[in-house]
């Protein structure tokens, strides 16, 4: 299972209305309760007038915080709060945005989860809510693990939180929707791909007592110039504005100036309510050693472990290399073992397991590890290879020394760092024509004569094989086209298999029932061993139901526990919002402006890896650095550390020079020979540099003996070369 994963759509078809109580959500209800108890309504219009710009009196946010402070101590287990958390808690329990950018490690959790269980003892002392309308609080996040850890942390203190996600058994769904319908949940996590979800949406537009805050975590992925950018997460602003939240709270360990504009500008965050703490742990030594060759830090890394004991944590970029090298150190007598994204769940936990539990020493993991993890103790952090970006390495070595001892972080780099980089990069820009081919394919005669509001469905996993994008670059094209061009919008996915399992109520209640749609499931329904499978199309071109009617109809029986549904063969789905261009010359022309903006990101890509380069072997303290990047400097406006690379040895560390080749004429020529392909220079190009896509191991080019024969030359030299040859061959087709 992915890390990223957005989830079964079990909400699709929920009657939103259910959610919400009618004794208590209609406007003449509400208005009922504010003239029996005109003081608690007072304290409620004061709530909202903070966002308009309104202060608490001392008095108020005294009362307010007196709340946050004790579910701090009695329930979290804490006697202070940490940095800027009061601050940030305070902010939103008076009714206020925030942005807080705190270390990792430095409690963001908390600024979200106190706010999240305050909000209904708040209510209950100002009488401004009805029991049951204290609303839930939603977490925005992208990953799974981490998720679960944190609800597994909460119920285990008696406190109503839980995680939307595609491993929730159809119980624990039936107890998620029953908890959002009888107003006691309390904190809801939910990935971003959710948002796509438009049973999810209406449901919390519509949930009991309403939504009274929404947390972002990762929200630097919000913005193009962070450094782990999603386009799901541009469309989490669109949701806070759809649900009409409360307010908002946006979490990040690492922001530059940049990024932080950028999520305070899509959230409506006042500069006043970003909340920041030093990047700085005088407890951290921040080492770095340069080298000509990969081979040669086998040795330097043979030695730090044998010099630094304790549990370390060694950073790799591919999932090969955590295994080999993990393999590597148990040969030379270290307790190793890898960790990677590839892993079973179960594998993936035990191993955390061992690692907390100091049952294995050194952990070889590639950035899948760590996100969620919070052993104190961790004595060292290795980079065997070039992060990708500054944060990236800012939040691996945050991870060193929590418990305040002295910890160090081993930094080591040569040229050859630089080629898997660089595949990365080069391997997520598609061709120009792979991206004329694929908007023709959206942009299609059927498609482009449906009216507005009209949707029309794809499968991204087709897309990306048949036209050689790989799926980010992809997910980033129809983000553009939703969210820069406006053209389409996503909306719920859609299933191409239904089947469920009748519960012992089935058979008495549906054919009871009179609706249309009830009829044609129980009369359509076809058993095949355990399953009754469902074939929706078929239902709609005998009975002329509408699908949506189906779906709800299966939906709303899951939800009121008659069957367990099951769906599958997901398919993504649009509603055309504008007209699509339907000419050859306006289909060229966002081609054109798509290619550009993608060919920047890959040039992006690029310079933040140099950044981290520059860093390390610049020539100031590391430290300094690595604070300035992020438009900070060390504590008291010192001007080092004094116990970095750089400081301790008074100079800079030197990079060696890269070795520039020659094009190898011979090895231009193999390749032309083994492929065939004359139609895409940048694909010949990535064969000839080692880069998978898509169309290389559709054709199994990868197998051949020429991928990656050229690894070791400027890809830019290669296209140049590769184009050529194609060029040739246009030309003496004319």
């Amino acid at each position: 299972m992915s890390d990223f994963d957005s989830g079964d759509d079990l909400f699709d078809g929920v009657d939103a209305d259910e959610l919400a109580s009618a004794q208590y959500s209609s406007p003449a209800a509400k208005r009922k309760r504010e003239l029996e108890d005109p003081e608690g309504a007072d304290l409620l219009k004061r709530h909202r007038n903070v966002s308009n710009g309104t202060n608490l009196a001392d008095g108020e946010s005294s009362a307010l915080m007196d709340v946050a402070q004790n579910l701090l101590t009695e329930t979290f287990g804490y006697t202070a709060f940490r940095h800027e958390q009061a601050g940030a808690i305070q902010r939103l329990l008076a009714g206020e945005s925030a942005l807080t950018v705190f270390p990792t490690g430095a409690g963001k959790s908390l600024c979200y989860q106190i706010p999240a269980f305050a909000f209904e003892q708040l209510d209950l002392r100002s009488g401004s809510k009805a029991p049951g309308e204290h609303g839930v609080s939603i977490v925005v996040s992208p990953l799974i693990a981490l998720m679960k850890d944190q609800v597994d942390a909460l119920q285990r203190r008696n406190l109503a939180a839980e995680c939307l996600d595609s491993t929730k058994t159809w119980e624990q769904v039936q107890q998620i929707y029953a908890g959002l319908r009888q107003g006691t949940l309390r904190l809801l996590y939910c990935a971003p791909e959710r948002l796509n979800n438009e049973g999810f949406v209406e449901t919390m537009r519509h949930v009991r007592g309403g939504v009274r805050l929404l947390a972002v975590d990762e929200a630097h992925c919000v913005s193009e110039w962070g450094h782990s950018f999603r386009p799901e997460y541009l469309k989490v602003s669109r949701f806070a504005d759809e649900i009409n939240a409360e307010r908002v709270v946006c979490l990040t360990a690492t922001a530059t100036p940049k990024v932080i504009e950028d999520i305070c500008h899509a959230f409506k965050i006042h500069p006043q309510g970003v909340f920041r703490t030093t990047l700085y742990r005088p407890n951290l030594n921040l080492h770095v050693k340069a080298v000509k060759t990969k081979q040669e830090k086998y040795p330097l890394l043979f030695q730090f472990l044998n010099d630094n004991p304790g549990p370390t944590l060694v950073y790799v970029t591919v999932q090969q290399q955590a295994m080999k090298m993990a393999e590597d150190l148990r040969k030379q007598g270290y307790d190793a073992e890898p960790f990677h994204a590839g892993l079973d769940v179960a594998v993936k936990t035990e191993l955390q397991d061992k690692f907390l539990a100091n049952r294995v020493r050194i952990i070889v993991a590639t950035i899948a590890f760590g996100m969620g993890i919070d052993k104190p103790d961790i004595r060292n952090i290795i980079h065997f290879d070039l992060s990708s970006t500054v944060e990236e390495y800012c939040q691996q070595i945050g991870r060193a020394g929590r418990d305040g001892k002295t910890s160090n972080c081993m930094y080591y780099v040569c040229p050859e760092d630089w080629y898997i980089r660089e595949n990365f990069a080069r391997g997520d820009l598609p061709s120009c024509q792979s991206l004329k081919a694929f908007l023709n394919d959206i942009f299609s005669r059927e498609n482009v004569s449906k009216p507005l509001g009209d949707n029309f469905k794809t499968s991204h996993y087709v897309q990306s094989r048949e036209f050689d994008i790989r799926t980010g670059p992809l997910a980033t094209v129809y983000a553009a086209l939703e969210l820069q061009f406006g053209l389409i919008r996503a909306i719920t996915p859609e299933y191409s298999e239904y089947k469920f399992v009748p519960t012992k109520v089935y058979f008495a209640r549906v054919s009871k029932e009179n609706a249309p749609e009830a009829k044609a499931i129980y009369t359509h329904a076809a058993k095949k061993t355990k399953f009754f499978h469902v074939d929706v199309n078929n239902i709609v071109s005998q009975t002329g139901i509408r699908r949506a009617d189906i779906v709800r109809k299966l939906t709303d029986l899951n939800n009121a526990g008659v069957i367990e549904l099951k769906a599958g063969g997901l398919e993504q789905r649009y509603r055309i919002m504008q007209p699509l261009p339907s000419s050859a010359k306006d289909v060229g022309a966002l081609a054109d402006r798509l290619y550009e903006d993608l060919s920047r990101r890959e040039e992006d890509s690029l310079r933040r890896t140099k950044q981290v380069e520059d860093l390390v072997t610049g020539d100031q303290c590391l430290a300094l650095a690595l604070a300035q990047h992020f438009g900070m400097g060390l504590p008291e406006g010192k001007p080092k550390c004094g116990h970095c690379t750089h400081c301790l040895t008074g100079r800079r560390t030197v990079m060696p020079p890269r070795p520039k080749m020659a094009t190898d004429m011979a090895g231009i020529k193999r390749i032309l020979a083994a492929c065939d392909v004359r139609d895409d220079p940048r694909f010949i190009a990535r064969i000839a540099f080692g880069i998978k896509s898509p169309r290389v191991t559709k054709l199994k080019l990868d197998k051949h003996a020429v991928f990656g024969s050229l690894a070791e030359h400027d890809f830019t030299s290669l296209l140049e070369e590769f184009t050529k040859a194609c060029d040739a061959v246009e030309v003496g087709n004319k």
